[in-house]
C-alpha cells in the first residue's frame, strides 16, 4: 500500500476517514495473522501503522483548516 503524503493530500476529509477506518480493519486482520503464524510479509504491519499515521496527521491539518477558515 505505501501512501505518499502527496498522494494523502489530495483526499477529501471523508475520504480520509474511510481509509483509517479501512487501514486500521487491515492492521487488525494482520495482527492476527502474525499471532498465528500465518504472516509472511510482517514489515506490511509497520507500513500500515505509517500509512495510519499519515492519514491521521493530513486529517488533522485539514479539520485545523477548516476550523480556521470558519
Amino acid at each position: 500500500m505505501a501512501l505518499k503524503a502527496s498522494e494523502v493530500a489530495e483526499l477529501s476529509l471523508a475520504e480520509i476517514q474511510k481509509r483509517v477506518r479501512e487501514s486500521r480493519q487491515e492492521l487488525l486482520e494482520l495482527r492476527l495473522k502474525k499471532k498465528t503464524g500465518q504472516l509472511e510479509h510482517t514489515h506490511m504491519l509497520k507500513e500500515l501503522r505509517r500509512d495510519i499515521a499519515r492519514l491521521e496527521t493530513s486529517a488533522s491539518a485539514k479539520r485545523k483548516l477548516a476550523a480556521q477558515s470558519a
